[in-house]
């Protein structure tokens, strides 16, 4: 008997700790799985954004603040396109060179003092060119001066809502000790941005000014058309040079922006954006070593992107949500609307993942008092949420057809007939 037991706990012990390995195997396994991934970019910081959400796809070091260069002329971009479309400014101005824009040292070189260009030859250089001298013209034209405009640029960082540590100095990206008798007194420190802060300025400015992408696709252009020769893009990886044979190798397909930059303190940097299949993506590389390495490393980002990810459509337009078909209203000839999604609505996700890792929930309008008749077709009266990955995505549920407000008659009947079926549910009850 005692070897019949010691056998039957050897073989529970054995069958336990089998068990207990399965489930450490298995839970590496999913730990594994879940580990984030590792690119090997050989760079300071990284980030790769989806430019219609927002939503970040990867990171590495994305919170850690470096000088940016000229990538931070995406603001002056910015800001120069709001005053166009504000109409504090026009495209064919012409605009003044000043001392400090004729002195300013680093990539440009095309002013001479006193010289006029129209706004847009100025945007061009600055988009294409990184001209410095067409930057500073033109920050100081909507400014007054160049330390206003990073006044302007701070202000709108916040706006953005970047981090504390995002701040600029001038409108070039260029450091303090460059910018000589010109440099600021009232503004300190020196340009900073984290990788998420220029994703974040790149997202707002393709979002709210998309036309920026025609000056940063073109691959030359004459600043002046008796110049002997063009300006050309420091930007290797536009699709355009897929027939340059110097630069065909960096040629990325759908990549049409968006901005390089490099110093001594910032090494090479470079924002990207490409478009493929109704997707584009934002990438930031910041503080890569050698010139060509900016690019390299971009497009080991964009590749994992458009490799591993998708637009899932969950939600359709006009389409029913099974868990609330309908909304109760009040004093209309119906006691009840039907609603359906306002809009469609498409996530970024994993490429293979289920519909079952979509939570759709909904609810009517809290407020009652708009859910009062008469009702208008196309009228919000509720919100769909689908949950992914940690986040809520909402969309407006609509009065599928109109509902009139009830006759005094019609209400009047509904309210007696409420009445007793009330009073014999209670009699029931009773």
């Amino acid at each position: 008997m005692f070897f019949k037991v010691k056998r039957v706990c050897s073989i529970v012990a054995a069958t336990l700790l089998l068990n207990a390995t399965l489930v450490l195997v298995q839970s590496a396994s999913v730990l594994a799985a879940d580990a984030p991934v590792d690119l090997k970019l050989n760079v300071r910081s990284a980030i790769l954004m989806e430019a219609s959400t927002g939503q970040v796809l990867y990171e590495m070091n994305a919170d850690e603040a470096y000088p940016p260069a000229s990538m931070s002329k995406m603001m002056t971009e910015y800001l120069v396109m709001e005053a166009i479309k504000s109409g504090k400014l026009s495209s064919t101005e012409m605009v003044n060179t000043t001392p400090n824009a004729a002195e300013v040292i680093g990539s440009g070189g095309l002013l001479a003092l006193n010289e006029q260009a129209t706004v847009d030859d100025m945007f061009a250089a600055m988009s294409i060119y990184s001209a410095n001298d067409a930057s500073v013209a033109l920050a100081e034209r909507i400014a007054g001066s160049e330390e206003l405009f990073a006044k302007m640029m701070n202000e709108k960082a916040k706006q953005f809502g970047l981090s504390d540590k995002a701040h600029f100095i001038n409108a070039t990206g260029l450091p303090r000790a460059d910018m000589g008798k010109y440099a600021p007194t009232e503004v300190q420190g020196e340009t900073m941005l984290t990788a998420r802060d220029t994703a974040l300025i790149a997202y707002n400015l393709i979002k709210d000014h998309k036309e920026v992408l025609k000056y940063t696709a073109t691959l030359s252009r004459k600043f002046r058309e008796k110049d002997k020769s063009p300006m050309i893009n420091w930007n290797w990886m536009l699709e355009g040079n897929k027939d340059n044979v110097n630069l065909k190798k960096y040629a990325y397909q759908g990549l049409d922006g968006l901005k390089t930059g490099s110093t001594k303190e910032a090494l090479y940097c470079f924002t990207g954006t490409a478009e493929r299949n109704g997707m584009r993506l934002i990438s930031v590389i910041m503080g890569a070593p050698k010139e060509p390495d900016r690019f390299i490393e971009t497009r080991k980002l964009l590749d994992y992107g458009f490799t591993n990810f998708e637009f899932v459509p969950v939600l359709n337009a006009k389409q029913e949500i099974e868990k609330l078909k309908t909304v109760n209203i009040k004093k209309g000839v119906a006691t009840q609307v039907p609603v359906v999604t306002q809009s469609e609505l498409r996530i970024i996700a994993k490429k293979g993942t289920s519909k079952e890792q979509f939570q759709i929930t909904a609810e009517p309008l809290a407020d009652d008092s708009k859910l009062v008749a008469p009702i208008a077709q196309g009228q919000v009266l509720g919100t769909a949420k689908v949950t992914y990955g940690g986040k809520e995505y909402p969309v407006n549920l609509v009065a599928a057809e109109e509902v009139e407000k009830g006759s005094w008659f019609r209400l009047l009947f509904r309210a007696v007939k409420d009445f007793f079926v009330d009073l014999f549910s209670g009699a029931k009850k009773g």
